[in-house]
């Protein structure tokens, strides 16, 4: 069994949307809750009810939005070598998947997660300091090879200038 088949079957019910943070609830009370956790959106297929209602026109919907996520990731793969945003058009393929299959949702989710991780990571004061320290020291060892390079062999135009 799949998400899919649970939702058309009724197992799995939809969830009634809570109030963001700071927005006013039916009461009239601001909803504020500290370290609020974003809820994930259920796993399975977003397709639209009818495509879901018959399971050739829901088998026909898969293969067309396959289709369409693969030939945008092998655009982002082709891209990565060649000028683009490559990993950019890779993730946009892979959300086109993952608005029908389940192991795409869970990697979107995942890398989400991972990014989050990394940001929240960079951020952090002694990592800051330590890639500002590390940058400034790998820019000074750029200017004198470079210092040393134009001393010794002089600034060489790769055209006539004084013709």
């Amino acid at each position: 069994m799949n998400a899919e088949s649970d939702a058309r079957d009724g197992v799995a019910g939809a969830a009634a949307p809570s109030p963001a943070a700071g927005e006013v609830t039916g009461d009239g009370s601001p909803d504020v809750i500290e370290d609020v956790v974003k809820e994930e959106r259920a796993l399975g297929s977003r397709a639209p009810g009818f495509v879901k209602a018959s399971r050739a026109l829901h088998l026909s919907w898969q293969v067309g939005v396959f289709v369409v996520g693969l030939a945008v990731v092998v655009a982002g793969i082709i891209m990565l070598p060649l000028p683009g945003p490559g990993w950019l058009v890779i993730f946009g393929g892979m959300a086109i998947w993952a608005t029908e299959f389940v192991w795409a949702q869970l990697v979107l989710r995942w890398t989400r997660r991972k990014v989050t991780e990394a940001a929240q990571k960079a951020l952090d004061p002694k990592v800051r300091r330590r890639n500002i320290i590390l940058t400034v020291i790998g820019l000074v060892i750029i200017v004198v090879l470079v210092g040393i390079y134009v001393w010794k062999f002089g600034i060489v135009m790769p055209w006539k200038i004084h013709e």
